[in-house]
């Protein structure tokens, strides 16, 4: 097995903490590369802020890491963006060379010259779940109505579009509570630890990684509802990626669950698995998002 390199390999482009949290830089220093290292083209690989980027690089580095131990030929570099809005923006205007976007955003991306090359696994578990306080007076979903109810983003398709419209089909409509956006997913938990939110908006991952980092907070709170999954995130390259060195990459992290350091990496998503996929495996999200633009609220356009 190839030795595993660590974070010398990675290249922090942009760290800032979502809307809601404390704004700070984050870029540690691992040394220079030595001059004698070859220069190779360097490609963005980006991921949607499923966290907020400290943790976001903490748990995906290692695979971008693996990607340059795999692919010496080729040097990966991991982005991060400080919420939804900015991570949209650039990908729309075909900034990344790769990127894993919410299933949203992968279906708009083929809009604007991706195309989807595999996706994230378990889908079982990319839905949306409300959290509240164990104290809370929140029962039924028609408690809300008048209350604050926190989400990530607009555009946050688990943890604020599914949510939304399971509040609709189940008799409250957007217009009956206040939808607070607040920047990302631990914003969203914290606003209904603090009190803040009658309820929060969030997905099963960050729900998990809460309760791992803050078990005393965690313990105070309480998953109320879920929805219904859909496909979960998508992994996708735009048109002009080298085909070649496409594959290479597909097969590094379509294989990370077949040895002991990949499941490690996986867990820590947490994930069982990266599997291959096609467009067609995101019509399902296509159907969804028609039928929210109906019933719900229209989406913001594409920048």
């Amino acid at each position: 097995m190839k030795a595993f390199l660590v974070a010398p390999l990675l290249t922090f482009l942009l760290v800032a903490c979502g809307n809601g949290e404390h704004q700070t830089t984050y870029q540690p220093e691992f040394g220079q590369r030595p001059a004698s290292a070859p220069t190779h083209k360097e490609y963005r690989f980006a991921v949607h802020p499923l966290h907020n980027p400290a943790r976001l690089f903490a748990v995906y580095g290692p695979i971008v890491d693996r990607l340059n131990v795999e692919i010496p030929e080729a040097r990966f570099v991991l982005e991060a963006s400080r919420n939804y809005e900015e991570f949209d923006k650039k990908l729309y205007g075909r900034q990344f060379d790769l990127a894993l976007p919410n299933p949203y955003q992968t279906i708009n991306a083929l809009d604007h010259g991706y195309r989807v090359f595999g996706k994230m696994g378990d889908d079982d578990q990319f839905r949306g779940i409300f959290l509240v306080r164990k104290d809370s007076p929140i029962r039924e979903v028609a408690d809300l109505k008048g209350k604050v109810v926190s989400f990530p983003a607009k555009t946050a398709l688990a943890a604020a579009m599914m949510p939304q419209q399971f509040l609709r089909d189940h008799g409250l409509p957007i217009s009956a509570y206040e939808a607070r956006y607040v920047g990302s997913q631990e914003s969203s938990i914290m606003n209904a630890y603090l009190g803040d939110a009658a309820a929060a908006a969030t997905w099963p991952p960050p729900w998990v990684a809460f309760q791992k980092d803050h078990p005393d907070r965690a313990a105070l709170l309480k998953v109320l509802w879920r929805t219904e999954p859909l496909p979960n995130n998508g992994l996708v390259a735009r048109d002009d990626f080298p085909p070649a060195l496409l594959n290479k990459v597909a097969a590094t992290l379509f294989r990370l669950h077949e040895n002991g350091d990949g499941r490690a990496m996986l867990e820590r998503l947490p994930l069982s698995r990266f599997e291959p996929a096609s467009e067609a495996a995101y019509r399902p999200v296509r159907d969804f998002v028609a039928r929210f633009s109906q019933t719900v609220r229209p989406l913001p356009e594409q920048p």
